[in-house]
């Protein structure tokens, strides 16, 4: 398998566990059990008490269930504004993320050239690392701030406990980050190599070289510098001779004098 194919297939799998990940940050955002509490000793009159970033609801034994959002929004704490905030910038970045590899990818063919398609896959998988990181600050701040005022004796009001929308959270970010990180390393790799590959000037021992023979020479040619063959305007020609050539010894024809015949030289 060839390592441009190779390099194909991870990025349609790092693409597909990205989008599955970000599918599934989203999910959170509408699911109201970000922490949830029971209340009451005996079955019949247990009551539950669950909420999230827009509302808080409670429910009883007996399927009766009511939700209500936050009253003002400049009545909130910071702590709920950051997390909004955060939560829609992740899925904000996952979505422009998204767009990104699915331009830069090799088997779409639709950014162009091969290092053009390396850099957007690159600055796509950047992008995927920023909306993961910035959901799973989100989750890890809205699961300490539970465990600690579950486990804080001086602290009075209800107590709550993790809700199922923060794993979930917490495995679709996760899944975003690795696969992001994979998707980083190997883009990175193929366009990093190639810039600094391109600056490089040709070594002598890689340039093509063109060869003559002397006349005379009979096996021993001479090779022409790169340099003077990219001289324009002039033309490689090869000297007559290179040090000491020894010739070949012409053999020389003897002139035989023809003399006038007379008639004493028949008899």
């Amino acid at each position: 398998m060839q390592y441009r194919t190779l390099v194909m297939y991870m990025e349609i799998g790092c693409f597909v566990s990205c989008l599955c990940g970000w599918i599934l940050v989203c999910s959170t955002l509408p699911t109201e059990y970000w922490s949830f509490s029971e209340v009451g000793s005996a079955v019949l009159t247990t009551s539950n008490y669950y909420s999230n970033l827009w509302m808080d609801c409670i429910s009883d034994t007996t399927g009766v269930s009511d939700c209500k959002y936050y009253p003002s929004l400049l009545a909130l704490s910071v702590f709920l504004h950051v997390c909004r905030a955060l939560t829609i910038v992740s899925v904000i970045l996952g979505f422009w993320a998204a767009v990104l590899t699915f331009i830069g990818m090799k088997c779409t063919k639709i950014g162009g050239s091969e290092l053009a398609n390396a850099r957007v896959t690159f600055a796509a998988s950047i992008t995927y690392l920023a909306s993961g990181f910035s959901g799973l600050i989100v989750y890890c701040w809205w699961g300490n701030k539970v465990r600690s005022e579950f486990v804080d004796p001086n602290f009075r009001s209800q107590k709550f406990e993790i809700g199922a929308a923060v794993f979930i959270g917490w495995g679709g970010t996760c899944l975003i980050i690795a696969a992001a990180s994979v998707m980083a390393y190997f883009s990175g790799r193929e366009v990093f190599y190639k810039n600094g590959k391109k600056g490089k000037p040709r070594s002598y021992a890689t340039a093509r070289t063109r060869t003559y023979m002397i006349p005379g020479s009979y096996g021993r040619p001479r090779t022409l510098s790169p340099s003077s063959r990219r001289t324009p305007g002039l033309t490689p020609m090869p000297p007559l001779f290179s040090g000491r050539v020894s010739l070949p010894s012409q053999k020389t024809r003897s002139v035989r004098t023809i003399q006038p015949l007379s008639m004493d030289s028949f008899v």
